[in-house]
């Protein structure tokens, strides 16, 4: 999983960034005040190979994971156990022949 943070990171620090501070300030409604700016992230990442095989070997449990957080606005701290099997998950994932670092795409 650090390196499809690390990997989301290099190539959407900026997009990261405004999320992140969206969702800071926005506690109670980060969930309709951050879609735009969540829909950039999913964008710039979903290209990226090694995070599309994470996406795709873990669906499930980022799918639950994003379940709990809209069922849970005012506590997404409550979303902890998911986020833990979603990145647990993500350990797992095989990532032989998969291109860890392929050239940056144009946004």
């Amino acid at each position: 999983m650090q390196a499809a943070m690390d990997i989301t990171a290099k190539y959407c620090h900026k997009e990261m960034e405004a999320y992140g501070s969206c969702v800071a300030s926005n506690p109670s409604t980060w969930q309709q005040q951050c879609h735009e700016l969540k829909l950039k992230v999913a964008q710039c990442t979903s290209s990226h190979p090694v995070i599309q095989k994470i996406r795709q070997d873990c669906s499930k449990e980022f799918v639950e994971f994003e379940r709990c957080l809209r069922e849970n606005q005012d506590t997404p701290t409550s979303c902890s156990p998911h986020v833990a099997r979603f990145l647990g998950c993500a350990e797992t994932v095989d990532l032989s022949g998969v291109d860890t670092n392929p050239a940056p795409q144009p946004s």
